[in-house]
């Protein structure tokens, strides 16, 4: 099956926003307003009139009546998958800002119909979100979205890209996972997905298990991408989160593991998701994202250069 090629990648091509309002896959509803409030937020006007980045179109859930949940997620993800395949096709960077986790279906899923194959992907979480219905605890869909691209849950998330699988299990990393149940880690150890957990990455150093998660997700052969749900980080520095976490990950290591996967040829997209302004105290988390932002931009074109 062809693909595009990771060398085909243009490392100075600019980033196209695309916001993917849904908070209806969480159980804190409000992660919904996570990108109109980040894109108006003065940390976004930091970045706004950078000349590598802009911002595209925001994406909502349709709320028509008798439109149950997951018919509503599935709509957005059609679109939102429609939308990453359309970016990246005419050479842009995808950046997805979120909403809850449940988008990454629709994110992941264009961007392998468009490289024509299954890809690899760095999955940064406080939890694995690899439930399917039947092991849910919860039900709600944000703790699935990487079993769906694996081709497995709710017949109506699936299927927006490739028939099948939209990631490749031996090229798929989860970092940083502090919270799960084992049904979820007994589903991931069967189709051989690396999960380093925070209690690896307290042995053995960040940089150490970032090393090995980049050598496994940049092996893939038509590319990867990162998905970043902010709960990995310490609450202290991102309060605004829905499922928060005790720890957590260091903004700063991450930032700079962000750095480095930006200059790799082979990186697609980059998602970040989960923001939810209710809970953001002084705005510190929409700091964060752009900090997060910032560290993928063009080198050269960075405030701190």
């Amino acid at each position: 099956m062809p693909h595009t090629r990771p060398a085909d990648r243009n490392p100075n091509r600019r980033l196209r926003i695309i916001g993917a309002a849904s908070g209806i896959g969480a159980q804190d509803h409000n992660c919904e307003h996570g990108p109109t409030a980040f894109h108006r937020s003065q940390a976004w006007h930091e970045l706004e009139h950078h000349p590598a980045i802009d911002w595209g179109e925001t994406l909502y859930a349709p709320d028509r009546p008798g439109q149950t949940p997951v018919e509503r997620i599935a709509n957005l993800c059609q679109r939102l998958a429609d939308a990453v395949a359309t970016t990246h096709a005419t050479g842009e960077f995808p950046l997805v800002i979120g909403g809850d986790h449940s988008v990454a279906i629709g994110t992941w899923s264009g961007m392998a119909r468009t490289v024509g194959a299954p890809i690899g992907l760095l999955w940064v979480d406080a939890h694995l979100d690899s439930h399917t219905p039947e092991t849910s605890y919860s039900g709600a869909i944000h703790g699935m979205p990487l079993a769906c691209l694996f081709g497995r849950g709710d017949k109506r998330l699936l299927g927006f890209g490739l028939p099948g699988m939209q990631l490749l299990p031996a090229h798929t990393v989860v970092l940083g996972p502090r919270s799960y149940e084992a049904e979820e880690a007994e589903f991931l150890e069967r189709l051989g997905v690396r999960v380093i957990g925070a209690e690896a990455i307290a042995q053995r150093g960040f940089k150490t298990c970032f090393d090995e998660a980049l050598a496994i997700v940049s092996g893939a052969p038509g590319g990867f991408g990162v998905t970043l749900d902010l709960d990995a980080f310490d609450p202290r520095v991102a309060p605004g989160v829905g499922s928060p976490e005790p720890d957590g990950l260091a903004v700063r290591e991450v930032a700079a593991g962000l750095r480095r996967l930006a200059a790799l040829p082979g990186l697609l997209g980059l998602e970040i998701v989960e923001y939810n302004p209710d809970r953001d105290r002084g705005g510190v988390t929409a700091e964060l994202i752009t900090d997060l932002i910032e560290a993928v931009l063009p080198v050269g074109k960075r405030r701190t250069d």
